[in-house]
């Protein structure tokens, strides 16, 4: 099994992979592969809702940035953890364009565990944090939680670390990701197959 997870910030290593680095230690005590993947420093553009991606087998028509190496890499991925530093209270422009696309393009998140984790120096996290877990709860994708949501706080990786509570919250987020990717593959074994999917309906307002 493997967890995919995407590092947000345009700081390669700064507070956000801080964190994400603490997830990903717990998980591989736990047997878990993980992978951490950047989208990067350089402008990533908005979806604009052409469709074109539906004829493309999960593949963006924008292929000059570092969304479509993602979308390869989570057709192997059991499950997800999207980080994030918190800009103005919400998350960086560039996870917010990368996951637009990430998910309007992308196939197969149903029933894959995810979570989402939040680096700030003071406030706005709750914010960002409620902002991101909607890609999670539009996608039929289980929410992983912690003891306390899924914060650190801290103005560099250093102090990052200080915040005990915050680097404590990351483990426990790791134990409980691998407990219930373990959990699913149990299921699976033991012949519980997933929920019977409806035919998907779409009701405008304005008539």
């Amino acid at each position: 099994m493997k967890v995919l997870l995407i590092n947000g910030s345009p700081k390669v290593h700064g507070c956000t992979y801080t964190a994400l680095e603490e997830i990903a230690g717990e998980l591989q005590k736990q047997g878990i592969d993980t992978e951490i993947f950047h989208v990067g420093n350089k402008p990533i553009r908005g979806c604009i809702g052409c469709g074109v991606c539906r004829s493309l087998s999960g593949k963006c028509t924008f292929d000059d940035d570092t969304v479509n190496v993602a979308l390869l890499k989570a057709k192997e991925a059991d499950g997800f953890i999207f980080g994030s530093p918190v800009h103005y209270a919400a998350a960086s422009g560039q996870i917010t364009s990368f996951l637009d696309r990430f998910f309007f393009a992308g196939s197969g998140y149903q029933y894959k565990p995810g979570a989402v984790i939040l680096s700030c120096r003071r406030g706005g996290s709750t914010a960002a944090f409620d902002q991101l877990n909607k890609y999670l709860t539009i996608s039929s994708m289980p929410v992983v939680s912690s003891q306390y949501w899924n914060m650190v706080h801290g103005n560099t990786p250093e102090e990052v670390k200080q915040d005990l509570e915050g680097m404590q919250t990351m483990r426990t987020l790791g134990k409980n990701m691998a407990w219930l990717l373990k959990s699913i593959q149990a299921g699976k074994e033991a012949g519980i197959s997933l929920p019977e999917e409806e035919e998907r309906l779409r009701t405008n307002f304005i008539r």
